[in-house]
């Protein structure tokens, strides 16, 4: 199928509910930036390795690259999220149903912003998806069982890996340095934190850019009625582009809140322990993202810091802010799959 800008946009303006599912996916990716983007700045810019206006840009610069690059060596996380609901048959209610979705993700994701909590598009977006999926078919045989075990996969391995990966990176960071003059380091950390800022930003591209292109290309699949096709789209540079400056605007017109209850609230950091998170986060997106397992960047990033924080001791993680990001994402299942169950119905009737 042709994804050029000109017959992108000739689609968008001549189908209405392609082009409001359209807004509504920029509208996700732009409450991504606000809820999501900012964990992978949120070390460095709590630590003053870097100010938060130079943070923004880097994080913009850097998740166009990581959409950019990780799309040309492995697109499969965002053909796993096309595939993972089965819209064929009347693809026009197929759309509705989409679009629905989408909407339900964005009073999610933004009544947790409001809260301060840093909740997961990714588990938004599999929630709202699939309860579209499911109030489409008044069941459950829309669902893809190989393509949810993927998620499900990603989102326990997401858990696991960033807790280990930040606790091990820091002890090895600690073995390294156990004789230097800790001052003497704070230069090399504050540089070195900057570079995995970057490296976050890098992998969050990678993986939540794929996503939310995996979201567009579906909406032009099911309007072109072309739903049930499942073969592979290369996403082209002008999606990437688009989807990576939606994103930096939303992170720089909101993103703060999540700066402070991630990288300041949760655990204390030192300019070496936010290093030692960011590579640690880094490397796990790294590791899936080659792997076409799509996981939650919000979710690997946290549990980083709280393996970092358990090297202290336990007591230095702040089990308050844990617990409500927990609950957040245990509830986003249920809350944002209901909610977009609901407003498939209603969209129905309405479109």
């Amino acid at each position: 199928m042709n994804f050029e800008l000109s017959w992108f946009l000739g689609q968008m303006f001549s189908n209405p509910i392609l082009l409001v599912t359209i807004l509504f996916t920029l509208g996700v990716i732009f409450v991504n930036g606000w809820t999501d983007a900012p964990n992978a700045i949120a070390t460095c810019v709590a630590t003053r390795a870097i100010g938060p206006r130079a943070a923004v840009l880097m994080s913009a610069v850097f998740n166009f690259l990581g959409v950019f690059v990780m799309t040309i060596i492995n697109s499969s996380v965002a053909m796993t999220i096309k595939n993972m609901v089965n819209f064929e048959g009347d693809d026009h209610a197929a759309i509705v149903s989409l679009c629905a979705a989408l909407f339900a993700i964005i009073v999610w994701a933004t009544a947790a912003w409001y809260f301060g909590i840093p909740t997961s598009e990714s588990h938004a977006l599999i929630a709202g998806l699939s309860g579209a999926a499911i109030a489409f078919h008044n069941g459950l045989s829309g669902i893809s069982a190989r393509e949810w075990g993927m998620v499900l996969l990603g989102l326990v391995l997401s858990a696991v890996l960033g807790f280990a990966s930040g606790f091990l990176c820091t002890k090895i960071t600690m073995l390294i340095c156990r004789n230097m003059d800790r001052r003497k380091t704070v230069g090399f950390f504050k540089n070195a934190q900057i570079f995995g800022g970057a490296a976050m930003s890098f992998m969050h591209g990678a993986q939540d850019g794929q996503k939310f292109m995996g979201v567009l290309i579906l909406s032009v699949f099911l309007a072109n009625n072309a739903g049930d096709t499942t073969g592979s789209v290369s996403p082209p540079i002008w999606m990437m582009l688009l989807c990576s400056i939606v994103m930096a605007l939303g992170t720089s017109v909101g993103g703060y809140k999540i700066i402070k209850a991630v990288g300041m609230d949760m655990v204390k950091l030192e300019k070496y322990q936010g290093f030692s998170a960011d590579i640690a986060a880094a490397a796990c997106l790294l590791l899936s993202s080659l792997t076409g397992i799509p996981v939650s960047t919000t979710q690997t990033k946290t549990t980083a810091i709280m393996g970092v924080g358990a090297t202290k001791r336990l007591s230095a993680i702040n089990f308050g802010v844990v617990k409500e990001m927990v609950l957040t994402w245990v509830l986003t299942f249920p809350g944002c799959g209901v909610i977009a169950y609901l407003m498939t119905k209603l969209f129905m009737q309405i479109f």
